[in-house]
């Protein structure tokens, strides 16, 4: 008995050569399958809902009540050699760019004002509608600066070129 006993426990002893696997719960698919069948519920219900509405009789617009035009509240201003000044592109003369200045303040406080020259302007008609513009009491001014061309401004001499290669 001894020896049946043995080697029964030996037996007993012996592993399998093919491992075992304990069972397991993956939850990224599960994660991913619920995600889609939200989604897929989501855009069902969105298909269903029907907007529906009452037809409503709305009044015409009467001639009579038509609301005014709004009320301008930016202005450019150019400035041209010869002393041109243009207000939107509608040329003013000199004498009638402050009361335009005052009748431009006086319908909106907050006007703007864009200012530009052209580069042949004189620098002092520029300063006289500037002038003019803080009279009126218009405090947002801004300038339009156009950058310096590759060739230089006009009237100024050009950079000296490379000197030729030497003959060979």
């Amino acid at each position: 008995m001894s020896v049946a006993s043995g080697q029964r426990r030996q037996a007993m002893k012996m592993r399998s050569p093919v491992q075992k696997k304990h069972a397991r719960i993956e939850i990224i698919p599960l994660i991913d399958i619920m995600f889609f069948l939200l989604a897929s519920f989501m855009m069902v219900s969105l298909s269903q809902t029907h907007m529906k509405g009452l037809p409503v009789n709305l009044p015409a617009p009467n001639p009579a009540q038509q609301q005014p035009p709004p009320v301008k509240d930016y202005v450019a201003i150019r400035v041209t050699e010869g002393a041109l000044i243009y207000f939107d592109n509608v040329p003013v003369l000199e004498d009638d760019v402050l009361p335009r200045l005052f009748e431009l303040q006086k319908q909106n406080p907050q006007a703007k004002i864009s200012l530009s020259a052209e580069p042949l302007a004189l620098h002092g008609v520029v300063m006289s509608v500037l002038d003019k513009a803080r009279q009126a009491r218009i405090a947002k001014i801004g300038f339009q600066i156009k950058t310096a061309s590759p060739q230089g401004a006009p009237g100024t001499v050009p950079p000296p070129a490379a000197p030729p290669p030497p003959p060979k």
